[in-house]
C-alpha cells in the first residue's frame, strides 16, 4: 500500500509497525509530530504500547533503559539540546547494551538559537557507543527504523535513526508500506536472554573495577564489529522481502564501468540534491560520482577504502561541523584512506549548517573548487561575507 506520509509520521507508522510497546519522550521541535502521532495510536488503541510522558528527554531516555532492561521494545526520540540532555544516559544504554530505537531529527545546537537542519547533535554523541544511520528520503527512515530494530536487537546495542529536520521531518513523500504481517516475519517479538525480573533478583549496572572494567569496553567494540556484518545482512534481507535495500555506502557512478576525476561524498537529505544535479553537471562536463554514506557507526572502513580509493579527488560536503577540526564525516574519511598510496586529495567542505539550503549551484560550486588547487583548511559553502 502506497500512502502520502510526513516524514515525522513515516516513523511513528515503522514504530506502528514493529509492535513497540513502551514509548516515552519529551517534546522538542521538530521531533515532535513523531511521539504526537505516536501518543494518538496509544489512545486509539492502534497501538497496544505505554506511552510514558515525563519531564525532560534525560527522563525519556532513563524510562525506556527501564523498560528495555525488563525486556520490552522500547522506542524514543529527540533532536538537537534535547539529544545533548541525553548524553550522560546515552552512555548508560549502550554500556547497559540495551536495543533502544531512538529517531534522532537533527538539528543546529544552540546559540544561536536555532531549529533547523544540522547533523552536529547527533554527530556529536559519535562516542557513546550508539549505531547511527542517516536517512536521505521519507521512504528510507520508514524502512531504517524497522532495519535499526531487527540490528539492534541481534547485536544488543542501541541505535540512532537521523533524519534531517524540516527537509524530511515536515516532508510529504510518497511512502510504500511494508505489509504489517510480512513484517512480523522479518521483525519477530524480541526475547532478551536476561531480563530484569522481581523473582529472580539480579543486580545490573554495578561498579566495575579496573580489573573488569576494559573487558566491558572490549565486548562493546566486539558488538560494533559484530553489527557491521549484521546490518549488511539485515539490509539485504530487508530488500529481498520488501524490494528495498540501502547498503552502508551507496555508488552512483557518473557513467557505468568507469571512475570519474572526483567522488563527492554527502549523507542525508543533500544527497538528493546531489543526484539531481549531478546529471546536469555531466552534461556541463564534470563528470563526477556520488557515494552516500548511510552508516557512520560502526563505521564501514573497508567500504570506504574500497570505494573512495581509486579516485584521484574526494569531496566531502559536510552538514556538521566539529570546531577546531572541521566536518566529521571528512575526519573519518581521511583517517579511513591514511596509508593508501597513493592518497586521494580530500576536499573538505562544510555547507547547509542551521537548515541553510544546499542548492543545486552549491553543488555545482563544490564540484568546481574541487576540480582546482589542493584545499588548505575548511572549505565553506556559500559563507556571507
Amino acid at each position: 500500500m502506497r500512502r502520502v506520509l510526513e516524514g515525522s509520521h513515516a516513523v511513528s507508522h515503522a514504530v506502528e509497525l514493529a509492535r513497540v510497546e513502551v514509548v516515552s519522550a519529551y517534546p522538542i521541535t521538530p521531533q515532535t509530530h513523531i511521539v504526537e502521532r505516536l501518543a494518538e495510536l496509544v489512545a486509539d488503541g492502534v497501538l497496544d504500547a505505554r506511552f510514558l510522558r515525563v519531564e525532560s528527554e534525560h527522563s525519556a531516555l532513563a524510562a525506556v533503559i527501564g523498560s528495555a532492561s525488563a525486556g520490552v521494545r522500547s522506542f524514543t526520540a529527540s533532536s538537537s539540546q534535547g539529544l545533548a540532555l541525553m548524553h550522560e544516559l546515552l552512555h548508560w544504554t549502550a554500556g547497559a547494551r540495551l536495543p533502544i530505537v531512538m529517531a534522532v531529527v537533527n538539528r543546529a545546537l544552540a546559540p544561536g538559537w536555532n531549529i533547523w537542519a544540522d547533523q552536529t547533535d547527533s554527530l556529536s554523541q559519535r562516542d557513546t557507543g550508539w549505531i547511527q544511520l542517516y536517512c536521505e528520503d521519507v521512504q528510507e527512515v520508514l524502512d531504517t527504523i524497522l532495519v535499526a530494530y531487527k540490528l539492534a536487537e541481534q547485536v544488543s546495542l542501541p541505535a540512532m535513526v537521523a533524519l534531517d529536520a524540516f527537509f524530511l521531518s515536515d516532508t510529504y513523500e510518497p511512502v510504500d508500506l511494508p505489509d504489517p504481517a510480512e513484517v512480523d516475519r522479518f521483525l519477530p517479538p524480541w526475547r532478551p536472554a536476561e531480563v530484569l525480573d522481581p523473582a529472580e533478583p539480579r543486580a545490573y549496572n554495578q561498579l566495575a573495577s579496573p580489573e573488569f572494567y576494559l573487558e566491558f569496553r572490549y565486548r562493546l567494540q566486539q558488538a560494533m564489529d559484530e553489527a557491521l556484518g549484521a546490518y549488511r545482512e539485515i539490509d539485504a534481507e530487508y530488500g529481498r522481502r520488501f524490494g528495498r535495500s540501502y547498503g552502508a555506502c551507496e555508488v552512483v557512478p557518473a557513467e557505468a564501468g568507469v571512475t570519474a576525476p572526483l567522488a563527492l561524498v554527502t549523507t542525508g537529505s543533500v544527497t538528493g540534491t546531489a543526484r539531481a544535479t549531478l546529471p546536469e553537471l555531466a552534461a556541463q562536463g564534470h563528470a563526477v560520482d556520488l557515494v552516500k554514506l548511510k552508516l557512520f557507526r560502526p563505521f564501514p572502513r573497508d567500504d570506504v577504502r574500497r570505494i573512495l580509493g581509486p579516485y584521484d579527488r574526494v569531496a566531502v560536503l559536510d552538514r556538521n561541523l566539529s570546531p577546531g577540526v572541521g566536518g566529521i564525516f571528512a575526519q573519518e574519511i581521511r583517517a579511513a584512506l591514511a596509508g593508501l598510496d597513493p592518497m586521494p586529495t580530500i576536499f573538505p567542505f562544510v555547507a547547509g549548517l542551521g537548515g541553510r539550503d544546499v542548492t543545486p549551484a552549491s553543488i555545482g560550486s563544490v564540484v568546481e573548487r574541487a576540480l582546482g588547487p589542493p584545499p588548505e583548511g575548511i572549505l565553506w559553502v556559500d559563507l556571507k561575507p
